[in-house]
């Protein structure tokens, strides 16, 4: 067996032609008739004990052949893949017939490669890095988050209903007179302000009491999920059984020891300065190695197979729904929320997609170009930090991320050091605020609250606004190190369960098993089967 020719065809398209000389093809005609004589009955012999010249007689010397070649085709491609230094941008392999008979056999392996990536300056870049500063009002917001969420609930009494409260209604929708599906609900606790309902629902209950019966008179909004209520006036008739509001705990060292471990208010505050300015800190540098990154993009010429990004889609379409499936919802629910379909969804991922492909492009052709290499140390480190993350023994991590994978990652990660140790980094000076910031700052509140207000239907909130949001930035997201965590990725799938993620062994098991079957191009059509 041994590897022709390998032939261009297209862009990161070659065929490999491929060989397998008369004796060894012979040996494996002679293995799988041997098997194969076992089991074939013909008229006057008992099973098992047809003659040979028999079987060829009815149905020609070449009937084995396929068998034979479809038992030496798998050690042979990754023999050929092998010899032809190719890196495969997909597992697919197509497969080609190009002659079998007692000569041999010659087959072509249709594969896509890797693109050939040119760099540019990679080297001596410039970027801005944001000075972390962390603000009192920034502390004194999340001491305020600490402080409502150890709040004490208790009923309203002797004053009307305000935003902020909670109130415990029911509530009947009609449109022209008539209740629709999903408009009601009983004993419902909404809080007066937070943009749960439609908008204007919330504040007409503002200024009543326990007890009172109120209608509330609403537009449904043009973007609403459900057709046949888009831009209807609707009429919710109201209960009010009861309000309740927060009674926030006393901001002083007792709240202190009660929520955490620090004994004075001080001690909490500084820690969460601390910590503020940790994750601050943590943004610049991820803003910082984007941006550099973002340049050793622009300055490299590729051609990116078009496979590479539908992979990608594939991933990242598989992580989505795996944050769907922890928030409760399934694609199909999303779907129906979004108005999208199947491909429109995966159109949403393309050019991200597209730019995880080229960064990891241009880092394994840095780390190429610098000789970076994984050392055995390395590797059994990264195979420990994974099993600690996802609470695995080393070896069941080994078992499922193949050491090249890793090993690829970590070379990428050296690759981005590479970058960001030549780089110039200065810091970013401080945007001038405009003079009318107070003004747009009040636009953009209110645009929020349009866009994250849910609407009335089955008696809860949907928030569909806010799950496109999410989708958003789950599909712009750049960062570089997440683009090289593909064997961690393979890991996180594992430990969810995910079936799909698996089943998809990693890239240095044997690249044919993805390939066609022989078995697509019979030499000799006559079987077993027939012979029975």
């Amino acid at each position: 067996m041994s590897l022709k020719a390998t032939e261009k065809v297209d862009t990161n398209r070659y065929a490999i032609t491929v060989e397998i000389d008369a004796e060894t093809f012979a040996k494996a005609v002679e293995k799988v008739t041997a098997k194969a004589l076992k089991n074939i009955t013909i008229p006057g012999f008992r099973k098992g004990k047809a003659p040979r010249n028999m079987i060829y007689k009815m149905y020609g010397e070449d009937v084995f052949y396929q068998d034979a070649l479809e038992e030496l085709y798998p050690d042979a491609a990754d023999a050929a893949l092998n010899e032809s230094g190719i890196e495969l941008a997909e597992q697919k392999v197509d497969f080609e017939l190009v002659s079998m008979d007692k000569n041999g056999v010659t087959f072509k392996l249709l594969v896509t490669a890797k693109p050939e990536v040119t760099l540019g300056d990679y080297k001596g870049l410039k970027a801005e890095r944001a000075v972390v500063k962390v603000e009192d009002a920034e502390v004194d917001a999340e001491i305020a988050q600490m402080q409502d969420r150890n709040a004490r609930i208790i009923t309203v009494e002797g004053r009307a209903a305000q935003l902020g409260d909670t109130a415990v209604i029911d509530f009947e929708g009609f449109v022209d007179g008539v209740a629709f599906e999903g408009g009601k609900g009983e004993s419902y606790s909404l809080e007066l302000g937070s943009g749960s309902f439609i908008p204007g629902f919330e504040e007409q209950l503002v200024g009543k009491n326990a007890g009172d019966d109120v209608d509330v008179n609403v537009t449904f909004p043009e973007e609403y999920h459900a057709e046949e209520l888009k831009g209807k006036e609707a009429l919710f008739k109201c209960k009010i059984h009861e309000l309740k509001t927060k009674e926030l705990p006393e901001l002083d060292d007792e709240f202190a020891k009660d929520v955490s471990e620090f004994d004075t208010l001080d001690e909490l505050k500084k820690s969460i300065a601390d910590k503020i300015a940790e994750a601050k800190n943590a943004r610049a540098d991820g803003e910082v190695e984007n941006a550099l990154i973002e340049q050793v993009v622009a300055n490299m010429t590729v051609e990116v197979p078009d496979c590479m990004v539908e992979q990608r889609i594939d991933d990242n379409v598989r992580d989505f729904e795996n944050r769907l499936r922890y928030q409760g919802l399934d694609m199909k629910t999303y779907m129906q929320y979004t108005g999208m379909d199947e491909q429109a969804f995966r159109d949403g991922f393309r050019d991200n997609a597209l730019n995880q492909v080229k960064i990891r492009l241009a880092l394994e052709a840095i780390a190429k170009t610098e000789n970076l290499e994984a050392s055995e140390e390395e590797l059994n480190e990264e195979y420990q930090k994974i099993a600690d993350m996802y609470k695995m023994e080393a070896d069941q991590v080994k078992a499922v991320i193949a050491a090249k994978d890793l090993a690829s990652d970590i070379t990428a990660n050296k690759a981005i050091d590479v970058i960001k140790s030549s780089a110039e980094i200065s810091d970013a000076k401080p945007a001038k605020k405009p003079a009318a910031k107070k003004s747009t700052t009040t636009k953009k509140t209110t645009a929020k609250k349009e866009e994250t207000a849910s609407e009335v239907a089955d008696g809860e909130a949907k928030p569909a606004a806010k799950k496109t949001t999410a989708t958003k930035k789950t599909t712009t997201s750049s960062t570089a190190k997440k683009t090289t965590s593909t064997a961690k990725k393979t890991t996180t799938k594992k430990a969810e369960g995910d079936e799909a993620a698996a089943e998809k062994k990693p890239a240095a098991k044997k690249t044919t098993t993805a390939a066609k079957k022989p078995a697509a191009k019979k030499a000799a059509e006559p079987k077993e089967e027939k012979a029975e």
